[in-house]
């Protein structure tokens, strides 16, 4: 059992050591995910770690499988990050490790994300944690619309371990109570929160992207920002690009597409714009950490995903007042009003994103006027704070 992060596990801090003597009393949560690595999930870590106030929680993040340079995002010095280097195939055998981790740390809470993170729920039970959360972020290409009957018994039968759940759109809190069967008091509902001071549009328009080949000033740029990965299913986004291009060829003199991310997408998306002649108009910049400043370099934003929950890509781009052109799953259509912050279309339809792309490249002055709009709802609905307030609320008042 690895122990990363911020601190160093050779050489614990002080804090750490007061910590496991039990001489700091803020009661501890420990976030429990499958990978801490690049993600909108652990994202919502990272930014609910970092505001909730110092002096009312203490926080570990336990990874089952893996630990990334990401868990760097997290500000505050006094927070762990354990990897447990899970094997492929089921957690039981981690289970006496487990039960010893919950033991050594005594947190008052662990709050498990998604369904790869739920089976840590009876080790917890078993070392007698508290408080047990459990919190539903999204779906997976292998239950892209909540209907696997296995994932639905699975989380049944992890039902009776788990005092609260979160459910990050309206789509998975139905989808909880009708399928999983949880008591709707059991039940909250919570959007992602976005940090509007760092993802703002920029004073004088679109600006160049650092090491980027298109000139925002001569350049329509979309852009969409993920791992490239099957759920996320850039390939479409590629295809409604180039058939854009095939209906308005005189595009091909400013439109522009922009992928960030990596992953093993990325080969197709390739392969897509060679064989249309696109390649020159298209950028695959891989991953990057100055993903404000990527948003600050478009004009529209574009999530071709097959399934989400409440996309945090979908908020970045709306507080940096871009147009969002999103699929309609999980909870993008929460966020994204169609036609006043942005237009929704099928997932899996190029043909269909192609004309909503063409919508948008047309009047540039109307996509930037939906831009504007979403970046108000943000301010209004979507802000850090409220999202922060909603968590403490659920850990303290379960927690009496």
């Amino acid at each position: 059992m690895r122990k990363t992060g911020p601190n160093s596990a050779a050489s614990p801090t002080s804090a750490w050591r007061r910590e496991l003597s039990g001489a700091d009393t803020r009661p501890l949560i420990a976030h429990v995910v499958y990978r801490f690595d690049t993600g909108g999930l652990e994202n919502g870590v990272v930014n609910l770690i970092n505001h909730l106030p110092d002096d009312a929680f203490r926080h570990v993040v336990v990874s089952l499988t893996e630990v990334t340079a990401f868990a760097q995002r997290i500000r505050r010095p006094d927070v762990r990050c354990i990897a447990l280097h899970k094997a492929p195939g089921h957690l039981w055998r981690l289970y006496p490790r487990l039960v010893g981790l919950w033991r050594e740390l005594r947190p008052a809470i662990v709050h498990t994300r998604n369904l790869a993170a739920l089976e840590v729920q009876p080790a917890a039970w078993l070392a007698g944690v508290p408080l047990r959360i459990h919190g539903e972020h999204g779906r997976d290409v292998g239950d892209l619309d909540g209907s696997n009957r296995t994932y639905q018994r699975v989380r049944r039968l992890y039902r009776p371990f788990v005092h609260h759940w979160f459910a990050l759109s309206r789509d998975l809190q139905q989808y909880l109570l009708d399928k999983v069967h949880v008591a709707p008091a059991r039940v909250t509902q919570v959007y992602n929160g976005v940090d509007t001071g760092r993802f703002c549009p920029g004073a004088a328009g679109p600006a160049p992207i650092a090491g980027g080949p298109f000139d925002p000033a001569r350049h329509w740029l979309v852009g969409t920002v993920g791992r490239m990965q099957t759920v996320k299913d850039q390939p479409t986004l590629v295809r409604a690009f180039v058939r854009a291009l095939e209906l308005e060829p005189a595009l091909r003199q400013r439109l522009r597409l922009v992928l960030v991310g990596d992953g093993a997408l990325r080969p197709a998306c390739e392969a897509l714009l060679a064989e249309a002649g696109a390649a020159d108009l298209a950028w695959l910049a891989g991953e990057r950490t100055d993903v404000p400043d990527v948003m600050r370099g478009l004009h529209a934003f574009a999530l071709p995903s097959l399934a989400e929950g409440i996309s945090n890509t979908i908020l970045e781009a709306m507080a940096s007042a871009l147009p969002v052109l999103a699929t309609a799953v999980g909870g993008n259509a929460d966020l994204v009003a169609a036609g006043r912050t942005g237009l929704i279309v099928p997932p899996a339809d190029a043909e269909a994103m192609a004309h909503s792309l063409l919508r948008l490249a047309a009047d540039p002055a109307q996509a930037a006027a939906m831009g504007r709009a979403g970046r108000t709802v943000v301010i209004e609905r979507f802000s850090l704070q409220a999202m922060v307030d909603t968590y403490r609320a659920v850990y303290e008042r379960v927690r009496r």
